[in-house]
C-alpha cells in the first residue's frame, strides 16, 4: 500500500463528499455508500492497518496518541485533506472546523467509541468544535476536512 494507493482508494468517498454540504445528510448519505462491514469501508480500514503497520501512517505522536495527514487538499483531492489518527483512551486537543469535518471510525477493540459512537461515518458541520474522545479502548479516526482547515484552540 502506498500513499497513492491509498489516495485512490479513497476517490470515491471524496466525490460523496464533495457533491453536497458538509451535514447531516451527508452522514446519511456515506453510511448508506459506504457502510460499516462493507467493501469499501473494510478496504479502507485494512488499507489504514497496513499503512501504520509499514510506517508511513500515523507516524507522529507515540504511546495512546498517534496522527500525521496523509493527504493534502487539493483539486484532485476535491480539495479535502485526510488525516488519520490512532487513539486509545484518550481526550485530544480541543479544535474547531470551520469549514466542517467528515469523521470514519474504526474501532480496533470492540467497545471502543469516539465522542461516543461506533463504527461509521460522522460528519461534524462548519463552525462546530470538540475535544475528539475515545473511550473503551483503541480506535482509529480517519478524517477529511475541506480545504485542509482546522483550527486547534
Amino acid at each position: 500500500m502506498t500513499p497513492q494507493d491509498f489516495e485512490n482508494l479513497m476517490r470515491p468517498v471524496m466525490t460523496e463528499i464533495a457533491e453536497g454540504p458538509v451535514d447531516a445528510a451527508l452522514e446519511d448519505r456515506l453510511n448508506t455508500a459506504f457502510p460499516t462491514g462493507g467493501e469499501a469501508f473494510e478496504a479502507i480500514e485494512s488499507a489504514c492497518h497496513a499503512a501504520i503497520a509499514e510506517g508511513w501512517m500515523c507516524s507522529n505522536g507515540d504511546g495512546d496518541r498517534r496522527y500525521g495527514r496523509v493527504i493534502e487538499a487539493s483539486p484532485e483531492t476535491r480539495d479535502l485533506s485526510v488525516d488519520v489518527v490512532d487513539l486509545r483512551d484518550i481526550v485530544g486537543p480541543h479544535h474547531r472546523h470551520p469549514t466542517g469535518e467528515v469523521c470514519m471510525i474504526m474501532p480496533v477493540d470492540a467497545q471502543a467509541r469516539f465522542d461516543d459512537r461506533g463504527a461509521g461515518w460522522c460528519v461534524n458541520p462548519p463552525g462546530s468544535e470538540h475535544r475528539p474522545t475515545v473511550t473503551g479502548g483503541r480506535a482509529l479516526v480517519l478524517y477529511l476536512l475541506p480545504n485542509g482547515q482546522i483550527e486547534f484552540t
